[in-house]
């Protein structure tokens, strides 16, 4: 059977599971708490950063209904994926394939809370800031889950688009418009996506095969992708610095993100070394593992420094 017809068959599976039995924790992971807080504090960096004021009511707004939009994506991604989720055990236990929550519940809670994150936004903030947000849900639920995902193994590269947008959204929440600086934001998350994710999709290549997904590892090979992993650290590491090069960010910005890089880099390199056994494994999972911890602490050493400047 080939790959498209494989996922047809998903497609067209029925999903029996009864509905309204869901409780507050169910529709809350429906969310993707952890992405969400990464988008919350980003989206906050770039509200900070941004030239110009904002009163913190508005702000406040802003943040939550960054958040919410990005809830309602996972909320609609999960509604998508329930075929695969219930193949792949990383999602195996999430609220539609574990039953609890039916995939016209997620459907009408994602849909609720994506329209009305991005009219929130738009009436009390900004409409430019809210067609923002309302472009990076479509994005992530159209562009990326519906199509990309299932379709080609640049679906993390074009995909990752989706979850660097929101520091822009957070600098058009105060200014109505973006900047090179929040490009810049933006360029240091989407070029940071793809060694993140394919570590962890070289972690988990066999789940991502079961569930026919062609994640980079199952269609290129796993030495493919340590190449690639390793080329979008080399441009990603530099790019980190840019902020300080360009003058919005201080200093001890600049060292950290060298340093800070010189570190993923290494980890990276090491993926790319090491390519059989405990040991490979291991060099994935601490790349990715690290990476999370370097694009916090980028953003965390930025914040810092706008709070202090601000003093």
């Amino acid at each position: 059977m080939s790959l498209v017809e494989r996922q047809d068959t998903m497609n067209t599976e029925s999903f029996v599971w009864d509905g309204g039995q869901g409780s507050v924790g169910d529709y809350i992971a429906l969310l993707k708490p952890r992405v969400m807080s990464l988008v919350i504090f980003t989206a906050f960096v770039g509200m900070m950063l941004a030239p110009g004021n904002i009163h913190p009511v508005l702000a406040t707004v802003s943040l939550l209904c960054i958040a919410i939009g990005a809830g309602a994506s996972g909320a609609l991604n999960m509604w998508y994926d329930a075929d695969i989720d219930q193949i792949m055990s990383r999602t195996a236990n999430r609220p539609i394939p574990a039953g609890k929550v039916s995939r016209d519940e997620a459907f009408a809670f994602g849909m609720t809370l994506s329209i009305g994150s991005v009219v929130t936004l738009g009436l009390l903030v900004n409409w430019f800031a809210g067609a923002f947000l309302a472009f990076t849900i479509f994005f992530y639920v159209i562009v990326y889950t519906m199509w990309l995902k299932r379709s080609t193994p640049q679906n993390i590269v074009i995909g990752g688009a989706a979850g660097a947008f929101p520091p822009m959204i957070g600098w058009a929440s105060v200014t109505g418009g973006v900047s090179l600086e929040s490009v810049v934001l933006f360029l240091i998350i989407f070029m940071w996506t793809p060694p993140h994710f394919w570590a962890l999709a070289l972690f988990k290549n066999s789940d991502y095969k079961a569930a026919g997904v062609p994640m980079m590892p199952v269609v290129a090979g796993e030495n493919s992708t340590r190449n690639q992993i390793l080329a979008y650290s080399v441009v990603l590491t530099p790019l980190a610095v840019a902020p300080y090069l360009l003058g919005f960010a201080g200093i001890f910005y600049g060292v950290s993100a060298g340093i800070l890089g010189a570190i993923f880099l290494a980890l990276a390199f090491n993926v790319w070394r090491v390519r059989d056994g405990e040991a490979a494994r291991k060099a994935t999972v601490h790349l990715f593992s690290y990476s999370i911890f370097y694009l916090f602490m980028l953003f965390a050493i930025l914040l810092a420094e706008s709070l202090i400047a601000g003093l």
